[in-house]
Parts: structure tokens; sequence; C-alpha cells
């Protein structure tokens, strides 16, 4: 439900949906109304396309757990891992992925917490979305790539949500005696996150990814033009609001 939701509300393709019925509607002699939903359509379109729109709408979710140095992130007894790859972890939201954008990945954040000896151990929490292998073991491949030893990983090999996320790393923390927890994941989706780890009996801190949705440093960047890739990349945001409303609705939050 929450998937159809996401394809119906990607601005293209409600802006789509909304100005064919828009035209239908024409054609069935019920002009004001068929012109209304054509405008609403682009006017979604052009809201989304907007650097201001998500610099808006995707910073007041980025902020909500400002991004901190690992000096001032405390210990626990476990680091975990959400899987994803927001705006394919490009370091800045708007760079295009032609223009060979630097990245940081969750991966990164956790294998640095890791060498900074703010947990012993590593719990990377994903199902396989796509094929037969897991986020989980590709973001423990990575880690171990970037040193961290196999001993210190646990996989968490079978959610598929982010509320999946929540339930099936408890129960591994569960049966390792693990109490605290440092959790990773992007800027944008901690809020989401935080909300449903926090209704476990768990003493959970944070620790977001950098914020990407920020101005490039490029001087003819402008926050009221339309851009192509503040449009592409409004699925995210998009998807965390109405993840934040069904995860209410469901009690889980």
């Amino acid at each position: 439900m929450k998937s159809y939701l996401i394809s119906l509300i990607i601005p293209l393709n409600l802006c789509v949906f909304l100005v064919i019925s828009g035209t239908l509607l024409v054609f069935l002699k019920r002009r004001k109304t068929g012109v209304l939903l054509c405008f609403s359509g682009l006017f979604w379109l052009l809201l989304w396309s907007l650097p201001i729109t998500s610099l808006i709408l995707g910073g007041m979710l980025e902020n909500r757990y400002p991004h901190r140095n690992l000096d001032s992130i405390p210990a626990a007894q476990a680091i975990v891992v959400l899987g994803g790859n927001t705006a394919n972890n490009r370091e800045n939201w708007f760079e295009e992925l032609s223009n060979n954008p630097s990245t940081h990945s969750r991966v990164d954040t956790a294998s640095d917490l890791y060498h900074a000896q703010k947990a012993p151990k590593i719990i990377v929490s994903g199902g396989a979305l796509a094929g037969e292998i897991s986020e989980a073991k590709g973001m423990a491949a990575k880690l171990a790539a970037k040193g961290v030893p196999k001993s210190a990983i646990m996989l968490e090999n079978d959610s598929k949500t982010t509320y999946e996320n929540a339930e099936f790393t408890a129960n591994e923390l569960i049966r390792n005696e693990i109490k605290s927890i440092i959790l990773v994941t992007s800027a944008l989706h901690t809020p989401r996150s935080m909300a449903v780890f926090d209704r476990l009996d768990l003493e959970v801190t944070p620790a977001p990814n950098p914020p990407q949705i920020t101005i490039p440093d490029d001087p003819g960047f402008i926050v009221f033009l339309p851009n192509a890739r503040a449009l592409h990349a409004s699925r995210s945001i998009i998807k965390e609001y109405l993840g934040l409303v069904v995860y209410w609705l469901r009690g889980w939050i």
C-alpha cells in the first residue's frame, strides 16, 4: 500500500495522472474541474523541482537529529546500521551522478564509529530487496574491507522496512544482551528510525550521516530555479513524510 502511494505521489507520476484525468474531464464537459486537476498536477511538479522545497521540507527532517562529530557521541554496546543509500550516498543532494560526486555511506559512518572505539559490535540490518544478496551482507563485506573484523559484525538479513529493521534487530540485541546502541542511517531517515527504535526497551543514540540537502558550492546554483536533480530526489523526502504518517496510523511510532 505504501509503495503504491509513493509511486502515485512522485511528482512526475502524479502530474501525468492529474493532467490526463483533467484532460478527460474537459472532454466530458467538466471544464472547471478538469482545468483545476491539470494545473494542480503542473503545480505539484513545479513545487518539487525547486531546490528551495527540498531545502525546507527535507531540511526539517535532516535537522531533527543534527549530525555530530565522533567525540560527542557516547559509547554503547553496539552500532546498528540500517540499509539504504539515500540519494546514492552523495555528500550533496543536488550533485548529478555524471559529475562523479563525492559520497559518504552509512557504512562509512559505522566504520568511523567502530575504529573510534564507540562500540565493540556492529549490527547491519537489511534484507534482500532484489536478488539473493541482502543489504546486510553487502554492508558487512564493505565493513570488512574497511578493517572491521568479521567477528565484530552481526547480520540481520530479513527486514524489508524500517519497522522490521527495529523489530528484527531487537531480537538479535536481546539474544546478545545488548541494551545500548548507536543508530546509524541517513540524516533524512533518522527521524522515522528513531521514532521506531525509541519504542523498544533500549538506550538509543542517533548518529546520522552528514546532511545531504545543503546548498552546493556552485555560484550558478539558484534555489528558486527548477532543478532536475531536486525533482528526481524528491521521492526520498516524500517517502519519509508518508512513512511517518503511515507508521503513526499503524501505531508503530
